[in-house]
């Protein structure tokens, strides 16, 4: 018996070394990336850009985020807010009607973001870049204007910064932060270190032919930023992350949403991580780091709040059970401390 309980202690400790040399690691390039200074054409090249919300009986936000998407910098002229709407009231889609945008609508069997965003995608070649917004997502005024300066500097796939709409419970501060330090750790950290960004999943650009090719080669039914990332990769596309770019993101605001969502992500995270394993090996050995970062280095992980709620629940058993363990319970201190000091450095100030 105690040849097991020292088995997996040093399995954990292990398993914890890994987690924080790479939270520490990227967490401290963070703090070394710069938003980029892009020359400016001249004259400007205004890309035409198609701004895409598939929305799914998402009635109650889906006419402010529309009159938001319209409010931006960017020339009118030059991009269009497309929602495609998926089983929206009659009255919805009316006061939608009144706006200048464009509604496309979709009916399937079984809804997914992926059928809807293919629907309207393989329906015209008439734009340049493709923003993928959710549903409650609200773009900064010049939220366009940076995309499209971003993409005429050579990035074909860009990730903006979604960070917090709302503020009003302690849930929804809670997941906000996890997100803020997500933008830290994941995409800051991995520019400064030279990888490409992960996605998110909204707020993100692409180059429209692009997007349409690959989004076409795609049948997820949750998760589908998670393959998109790898196979956008495999194209030798780099995934470039631009902090300044802002999306507001409405967050859970209720436990048992959280709850449900957060395993909803495990789920497919997990699903991805086994299908892209091999992948994710053997892409080491032809040089493409960004795929083996994406598709093991950080999917091999548990969630970072899971980490973190584990990681002190050890820390305090190690303290009071010292007497029957192999390692000494400050080992487990000192990793606690470095966990928490690589998470404060990625909390914005």
């Amino acid at each position: 018996m105690r040849e097991i309980l020292t088995f997996f202690e040093v399995i954990l400790f292990f398993y914890f070394t890994y987690v924080i040399l790479y939270s520490i690691l990227f967490s401290l390039a963070g703090l070394f990336y710069r938003i980029p200074v892009f020359s400016s054409a001249n004259p400007i090249l205004l890309n035409r850009i198609a701004v895409l919300i598939p929305c799914y009986k998402e009635d109650n936000v889906i006419v402010n985020v529309a009159k938001q998407a319209l409010i931006q910098t960017y020339q009118k002229e030059n991009y269009d807010v497309i929602v495609i709407a998926d089983s929206l009231s009659d009255a919805t889609l009316t006061e939608l009607s009144s706006l200048n945008i464009t509604i496309h609508k979709v009916q399937f069997d079984k809804s997914t973001k992926v059928k809807s965003l293919q629907s309207f995608l393989n329906s015209t070649n008439e734009y340049d870049i493709a923003v993928i917004l959710d549903a409650d997502n609200v773009m900064d005024r010049e939220f366009l204007t940076k995309i499209n300066q971003c993409y005429n500097n050579g990035w074909n796939a860009i990730q903006g910064q979604r960070t917090a709409k709302n503020k009003n419970t302690p849930f929804a501060i809670l997941d906000g932060l996890s997100e803020a330090i997500a933008n830290h750790i994941n995409r800051q950290g991995a520019i400064a270190l030279g990888l490409s960004s992960p996605i998110i999943g909204s707020g993100m650009a692409f180059r429209f032919s692009l997007f349409k090719n690959i989004l076409n080669t795609i049948d997820s039914i949750g998760g589908f930023d998670k393959e998109l990332q790898i196979k956008i990769l495999e194209s030798n596309t780099k995934i470039h992350y631009l902090k300044d770019a802002i999306v507001l993101d409405e967050k859970v605001d209720n436990p048992e949403v959280f709850e449900n969502q957060r395993r909803r992500w495990m789920s497919s995270h997990y699903i991805y991580f086994r299908k892209y394993f091999s992948k994710g090996i053997s892409s080491l050995f032809h040089g493409n780091i960004s795929i083996f970062n994406i598709a093991i280095l950080y999917s091999i992980q548990l969630p970072r709040m899971m980490n973190l709620g584990l990681l002190s629940i050890i820390t305090l058993f190690s303290f009071l059970f010292h007497k029957f363990l192999f390692l000494p319970y400050l080992y487990w201190v000192a990793l606690s401390g470095l966990f928490a000091l690589s998470l404060f450095l990625a909390i914005p100030s």
